[in-house]
């Protein structure tokens, strides 16, 4: 059933509940009087029938004049009130407008009940009443086959076990799904067995609101039964696109968020956040291609037990709900060994996979439908979209469903062409801007830091992620410890063959504020924590940091990539940037595999930089004495770069891998 047939049996509904509390002498002198009317003189009876609905009897009260029907009561208390009530509602109407059952058709999704009707009014007319269609698979007489399926719902399988007519019809149905919650899931389970059975498949059946996630499982779990295909990959080729010219941009927005709320001790909840766009452009700025991820990280006291944590640099501590169950369990004290432990163990949202639900399914699920709907679109045109159709409270598009004033007013003042535009992304409830990310943001900057492409076809994108956790370099002058962590981000274009087109790389390092560099991003910690700070960047400590909210948001909110930070990022042979476009250009043509190989073979076993020949350790200098002068010969590619591919200050050859290990299909063909 879509909206508006939604929207009409609400109003029917109401309108039949405005009816039925109308009571007394006046009221039954008005309806004698329409009786009459109706009548045309002729003379009236009354008469009376039954017939089994879905949920119990179906009764017909009858008012005739000759063969035609004047007026009509329905009543089937066992029936579903905003589906089998509705339908008795609904018919009432539309048998009395017609004064016979000639040319009414049955209410969609509400069949079994109006077949239930129909039966009654022909039996106390005198017809005979029709066989009663119930859930149970013995009223159907044909012959029945059984199968079953599951699903993923919400808190773990759904089963689904359905008895089918010759004809395909769903005439049985019971559905288990343990791990659901009660009162949501649940319900949405009873009210689903209902609707499907009164409409016997599942065609014109909608997900039940605030269970999506439920509804859809049980919605998989019915069509793995039927034999459907639930893989959700077509299996043919993409539908190619055609493009004037290729330039592609990778884009990092970061965000803080304080909340949500706090733990049952009083202590706050926090994260931050960091938005990774990788887009591919045409000359007109339009998007051909797109893959976005975030990762998420929030203190030890957030109560989702998929929800990477951060309890501070070494030597913090915070509070901790190890069985998230929402109430703390501990003080996490921060350790060396734990601090690298927990940041090698982030993952992303869409890493997390089913892990992160969101109302209409998982945060990858969610992001895909908006990647799909923003192709073509510029990235001036997806900020528009995004300001038109979205709440300017928390950043959602407006379906509504919204209780707020503001996003209701908004809504209502859409033409109905642009809300039929909503429904491309029916499926995507999530914010697109909000402290918990700033995925607009990101777009944006992927676009002003495009760059151009040379290809003549692309086959796959691939956004791959690797974190790193540093100790070091060593300590401050008061012997406190100096860290960082790192997020490299890779997006990455690839040919048929799985070769590497192009590479765009960026790294985002965030350190204790006792770091001595002067334009290294940092962080002090959560609110309540503090740490050492070298304010002047002299070396010396000049201040203990104590970070409140403004001072944490404000912090995130100024971290800058290495890319970002241009030429104050200086290496030995040029800036980090420079460094990184070098390596870019001598692994196009290459498979992932063989820039491991690469990497393998040139670079050093102790610290990933390229074995340049200019290295005093004892293990680098018998490597590259060992290489042929061919070998040698071929680091010339990368002469200018120096910087290591990978250790704790950034794993980018792993990030590089996983960016093809998380490859997805794609068809553009560059004119």
């Amino acid at each position: 059933m879509d909206r508006r047939n939604l929207v009409g049996l609400g109003v029917i509904a109401v309108a039949s509940a405005a009816v039925v509390g109308l009571t007394g002498p006046a009221y039954d002198a008005v309806q004698a009087l329409i009786i009459k009317n109706a009548a045309g003189g002729a003379e009236t009876e009354v008469v009376t029938g039954e017939a089994q609905g879905f949920g119990g009897t179906v009764k017909a009260e009858v008012t005739v004049a000759g063969d035609k029907i004047i007026a009509l009561t329905l009543t089937g208390e066992g029936e579903t009130p905003e589906i089998g009530g509705a339908a008795m509602t609904a018919l009432t109407e539309a048998i009395t407008a017609n004064q016979s059952l000639d040319g009414v058709d049955a209410v969609s999704g509400a069949t079994i009940t109006s077949d239930a009707v129909f039966a009654a009014i022909r039996s106390a007319m005198g017809g005979a009443e029709a066989p009663a269609n119930t859930e149970e698979t013995d009223a159907y007489e044909g012959e029945t086959s059984v199968v079953t399926g599951e699903g993923d719902g919400y808190g773990g399988k759904i089963q689904a076990e359905v008895t089918l007519s010759e004809d395909g019809t769903i005439v049985g149905l019971s559905l288990t799904g343990d791990d659901e919650t009660p009162s949501i899931g649940g319900a949405a389970l009873e009210t689903l067995k209902t609707a499907i059975l009164e409409n016997g498949s599942l065609d014109g059946v909608d997900a039940v609101s605030g269970a999506t996630w439920t509804s859809n499982g049980v919605f998989d779990a019915i069509r793995s039964a039927m034999g459907e295909d639930l893989g959700g990959e077509s299996g043919g080729e993409k539908a190619e696109m055609t493009a004037a010219g290729l330039s592609h941009g990778l884009g990092f927005y970061s965000t803080g968020r304080v909340g949500p709320g706090k733990d049952d001790q009083g202590t706050g909840v926090y994260s931050f956040n960091e938005v990774v766009a990788y887009v591919l452009f045409d000359n007109d700025g339009r998007i051909l291609d797109l893959e976005v991820d975030q990762l998420e990280v929030a203190t030890p006291n957030y109560d989702g037990s998929g929800m990477p944590d951060f309890t501070g640099f070494p030597g913090q501590s915070y509070s901790e709900d190890k069985d998230h169950d929402g109430k703390v369990d501990g003080t996490a004290v921060q350790t060396e060994d734990s601090y690298l432990a927990q940041v090698d163990a982030w993952k992303t949202k869409r890493e997390r996979g089913n892990t992160y639900k969101l109302d209409s399914g998982s945060w990858e699920q969610e992001m895909d439908i908006f990647e799909s709907a923003f192709l073509g679109f510029t990235a001036d045109e997806v900020k528009e979209w995004y300001e038109t159709y979205c709440s300017d409270l928390n950043g959602r598009p407006l379906h509504g469903t919204s209780d707020k004033e503001e996003d209701i007013a908004k809504y209502e003042a859409l033409t109905d062409l642009e809300k039929t535009g909503l429904d491309g992304i029916a499926g995507a409830t999530m914010s697109l801007n909000d402290a918990h990310g700033n995925i607009i943001g990101a777009i944006e900057r992927a676009y002003e830091n495009r760059r151009p492409v040379e290809a003549e076809k692309v086959a796959k994108i691939g956004l791959g992620f690797t974190n790193t956790g540093r100790l070091g370099p060593g300590k401050d002058d008061q012997g406190t410890g100096v860290y960082s962590f790192n997020t490299q981000a890779v997006g990455a274009a690839y040919d048929a063959d799985g070769k590497i087109i192009a590479l765009y790389t960026d790294v985002m390092e965030v350190a204790t504020p006792n770091y001595d560099g002067e334009y290294m991003p940092n962080l002090t910690g959560f609110p309540g924590q503090s740490y050492n700070a070298d304010e002047n960047h002299d070396e010396k400590v000049d201040a203990v940091l104590d970070q409140t909210d403004d001072s944490f948001l404000a912090q995130v909110d100024t971290w800058k990539t290495k890319r970002e930070r241009g030429d104050t990022y200086k290496l030995d042979a040029g800036t980090w940037a420079d460094e990184m476009d070098i390596f870019e250009a001598a692994f196009a043509g290459m498979t992932a595999d063989e820039v491991s190989q690469w990497y393998e073979t040139y670079c050093s076993d102790v610290n990933g930089r390229p074995l340049h020949g200019t290295s005093e350790n004892e293990e680098d200098i018998k490597k590259y004495e060992a290489f042929t002068d061919e070998d040698k010969a071929a680091l010339d590619a990368v002469s200018g770069a120096t910087m290591s591919l990978k250790d704790p200050h950034g794993d980018i050859l792993g990030a590089i891998v996983d960016s093809w290990t998380k490859a997805k299909d794609t068809n553009i063909t560059i004119e």
